[in-house]
């Protein structure tokens, strides 16, 4: 098996090192909890960019919790690929339980990852989503739809891997998808490091804490 990175500081190294020959003005990195903290740690210190994190949640698929049929962010507008939603024949009131189950989620890591504070200011800049990598891409997709409804003046998404089919609405979200490796065969994001642990809260606190 060849591995593109040995974890997520590589990865993100590699994404800072890409990113940084677009000579960005004054971005601003939003990275994606909780694997895109560490990813957009190692980009904002290539760039000398301070960083936050945008919070996004997936809905997934009844009994496949890495199958996003849908997904929300902060403005808490629920986006479903309607593909998903018939192949899947939900009922309303399960909808609606998978919808609330994902905002109380979403609430509590904007509490505990921002103490409750809104996004900052991101109208009129650069800003650059970042994620450890793309899969079904919903979380970015909803994440790219609240951050243009805040009128950024370039809103970018740069992912380490993802598939080499991007979704329509994803790339209408998004000015610019800067992607290192693409795959038409992905299967899962974690499979291309070599060490893909899970982050834990504690960790992207105290990554955080550097820029606040």
């Amino acid at each position: 098996m060849n591995f593109f990175f040995e974890n997520r500081i590589d990865a993100g190294r590699q994404l800072g090192q890409s990113l940084a020959t677009l000579q960005l003005k004054r971005p601003l990195i939003l990275a994606l909890p909780r694997g895109g903290v560490v990813v957009g740690d190692e980009v904002a210190k290539i760039l000398h960019a301070p960083m936050d994190v945008v919070i996004s949640r997936k809905i997934a698929a009844p009994g496949h919790p890495e199958f996003g049929i849908g997904s929300l962010s902060e403005d808490e507008k629920p986006q479903f690929k309607k593909e998903y939603l018939n192949y899947f024949n939900l009922e309303d009131d399960q909808k609606e339980f998978m919808i609330m189950e994902e905002k109380g989620e979403l609430r509590r890591r904007i509490e505990l990852y921002r103490g409750g504070k809104p996004l900052a200011d991101v109208s009129g800049k650069t800003i650059v989503v970042v994620d450890d990598g793309l899969a079904t891409g919903v979380t970015a997709e909803a994440a790219g739809s609240y951050l243009r409804s805040l009128n950024p003046a370039k809103l970018i998404l740069a992912v380490p891997v993802g598939p080499t089919e991007i979704s329509p609405e994803l790339k209408n979200n998004f000015d610019q998808i800067i992607c290192l490796r693409s795959l038409e065969n992905l299967q899962s994001v974690g499979m291309w490091y070599r060490e893909f642990k899970q982050v834990e809260d504690s960790e992207v606190i105290d990554v955080l804490q550097k820029y606040h």
